[in-house]
């Protein structure tokens, strides 16, 4: 069997960007603990798995995107129990704009955390351009299809 070693806070510490004082809160307050070895007391050392380390730079990013410690506190919670997982930055992307966390489980579904999974959606522009110019090809294929073409016709 192997054991993974892990990483101590220091090497976390310098990884994610945090002070080992956030650290310590953050495995405190239940925020993250670290899967490989909790402190026991005086000369034993937190370890966390590289996993661990993934999941404290996403709340360090949320941080950093403006989002308060509070609100990523709740979106954890909240993704805990509707994946049912202790590990949910681990099973989703997450989108900030600052306000709010989205989830995105899928390529197709994107959830607001903090309105307990009310979907939203996005609209990628670029595909909508070229659908509608396939259209105008298609419906209008005697016409100028680009307002260049138009003006160049003007003159």
């Amino acid at each position: 069997m192997t054991t993974e070693l892990g990483y101590r806070a220091p090497q976390v510490c310098r990884l994610v960007g945090i002070t080992y004082r956030q650290l310590d809160y953050w495995a405190r307050t239940g925020l993250l603990r670290p899967s490989l070895a909790e402190a026991r007391g005086s000369g034993t050392q937190r370890r966390y798995s590289f996993e661990d380390v993934v999941q404290l730079k996403v709340i360090k990013r949320l941080l950093d995107a403006g989002m308060s410690l509070k609100k990523i506190r709740s979106a954890i919670q909240i993704l805990r129990e509707q994946l049912e997982s202790d590990r949910p930055l681990a099973d989703v992307t997450l989108l900030s704009d600052g306000q709010t966390i989205y989830a995105a489980h899928s390529p197709d579904e994107v959830v607001d955390v903090f309105r307990r999974g009310q979907g939203v959606f996005g609209i990628a522009v670029g595909p909508v351009q070229e659908e509608l110019e396939g259209d105008i090809l298609e419906l209008f294929p005697e016409e100028p299809t680009r307002d260049v073409d138009v003006v160049a016709e003007a003159n």
